[in-house]
């Protein structure tokens, strides 16, 4: 495959058109529905709101065409989450989700002391860049419940039932 006009990219923001320098989630959606089973439902406000609160978020282009996208979560220094990641299934197979995990990596906010990922298939994918199987940290809740918003008369009735 001829890589020069396939190109890395950080973004910044998102739109719903085709500005070049930003992530179109129309075409992000269309990615997710043909080589992510796991994404096939996300909305396209769904998918603005998850990458307004990422960073580093990371696409990779064949010109004006996304094809492979991934984003991350980071306190900064402690721990991160990688999400996302896909390629377009004509572009697998070339290393480009090797290098876009490893851009992804490479960002100042993932120099963190551990960097977790959550993945169904691609165990054997995922080790060859040196992440490890973790059977004994990793736990989830999944349709999280309704929990009062602290602030205001709520944090003043939950200090008096604790004895504050």
């Amino acid at each position: 495959m001829n890589y020069s006009h396939i190109h890395f990219r950080e973004q910044r923001s998102y739109t719903t058109g085709k500005h070049a320098s930003e992530i179109d989630l129309y075409q992000l959606q269309n990615l997710f529905n043909i080589a992510a089973f796991w994404a096939t439902e996300r909305s396209i406000e769904d998918l603005g709101i998850a990458i307004a609160n990422s960073e580093p978020v990371i696409s990779v282009w064949d010109k004006e065409q996304l094809i492979g996208f991934a984003r991350a979560t980071s306190d900064g220094i402690y721990r991160a989450t990688i999400w996302d990641v896909v390629i377009h299934p004509k572009y697998q197979g070339n290393g480009l989700g090797i290098k876009l995990v490893e851009t992804v990596l490479s960002h100042p906010r993932m120099q963190v002391e551990r960097v977790y990922l959550m993945t169904t298939h691609q165990q054997a994918f995922y080790e060859k860049i040196g992440f490890q199987t973790n059977s004994t940290t990793t736990m989830v809740l999944c349709n999280q419940p309704s929990f009062p918003v602290l602030g205001g008369t709520e944090e003043i009735q939950l200090q008096e039932s604790l004895g504050g």
